[in-house]
């Protein structure tokens, strides 16, 4: 088989996914249809429509792109159809039902920024930072009826360095991604459309943990002080830059504020208060873990910018006797 005769349609949305997109175009592979998320309002009335990185970028090339607001509409499925893929390729989209994802003679694949059986979900990058592993990866998969576990293609690995934010292992593994998506492409048409694959089930070992990867909600990002500095640490680079880690900040006089961490510095100092105390001492800022100080370097208060914590220092008030609490805590 060869590129010419390999009918591709794309499906995907965000940033990440422009990456596998603009490499498939590239590597001139026939891409003859483009289906993303439809655009969504911005803007503080709500009256302005943004079209997703995916559909900027199809535009730009000239390919057709299908919006659907629902994936079983069957007016969606029959002009999906009328493309005949022979072939569909997924970077991070949404769920898709049996009609859609079985209609390709050779299927659909997806591109997942993790080693599965790993982080099954819809973060899996975030989740891979804040559990302090030192490795993930991409993996390329055959859809089926559940999320996440159909039939493995190809994996590559990435190492995550202890230092590194979750902007980082993202840039990495977007980058991946469209690598292993153009190996699998090969091995697909090297197989006339039916590459080896092998079920996740023989990749699990007996006792072994699978780690899911929910949706990240604001509440998920709250920080939990009664945690090891370690795992606040881990916490803080998985979640930053974006949305980041929040906590609120209750001065002796009662008042509250909320607090974003954007980055921090693991410290071998055991704490001598309870978890949330905030420790200011000349230009550093100290908030107790469940064991050790965690170093807070940058930061955002509400309705400030994002500073140095250095900066925020000299120009905040006393912090002394402040402390950190999760909501429903008593104040």
């Amino acid at each position: 088989m060869e590129k010419k005769d390999l009918r591709i349609v794309f499906m995907g949305t965000p940033e990440f996914a422009v990456e596998t997109l603009k490499a498939l175009v590239e590597h001139q592979y026939h891409v003859v249809a483009v289906v993303t998320q439809p655009d969504k309002p911005v803007g503080r009335h709500q009256t302005e429509m943004q079209p997703s990185e995916v559909k900027k970028y199809a535009l730009e090339h000239g390919l057709p792109v299908l919006q659907p607001e629902k994936m079983k509409d069957p007016d969606f499925v029959e002009e999906l159809r009328s493309y005949q893929a022979n072939l569909q390729v997924v970077v991070a989209f949404r769920m898709l039902p049996e009609v859609v994802w079985d209609m390709p003679e050779y299927g659909t694949f997806n591109v997942h920024a993790a080693l599965l059986p790993q982080y099954r979900g819809a973060a899996p990058i975030n989740w891979a930072v804040i559990n302090g592993e030192t490795q993930t990866g991409v993996t390329t998969f055959f859809l089926d009826k559940d999320i996440d576990t159909g039939r493995i293609i190809m994996q590559k690995p990435f190492d995550i360095p202890d230092s590194a934010d979750v902007e980082y292992v993202y840039d990495g593994l977007m980058h991946l991604g469209a690598e292993i998506c153009l190996e699998t492409l090969e091995r697909i048409m090297a197989a006339d459309g039916r590459p080896e694959s092998i079920p996740q089930e023989q990749l699990m070992t007996a006792g072994q943990t699978l780690h899911a990867a929910p949706k990240i909600f604001k509440e998920t990002c709250e920080v939990d002080w009664k945690q090891s500095a370690k795992q606040i640490y881990d916490f803080v680079r998985g979640l930053s830059p974006y949305p980041g880690v929040w906590t609120t900040v209750v001065s002796p006089s009662g008042t509250s504020t909320v607090l974003k961490i954007f980055k921090a510095t693991k410290t071998e100092r055991k704490a001598e208060e309870a978890p949330g105390h905030i420790v200011v001492e000349k230009d550093t800022l100290l908030i107790a873990a469940g064991d050790a100080y965690l170093q807070i370097d940058e930061l955002q208060m509400a309705g400030k910018k994002r500073m140095s914590a250095r900066d925020f220092l000299n120009g905040s008030k006393n912090l002394t006797a402040s402390r950190c609490v999760r909501t429903n805590d008593p104040v």
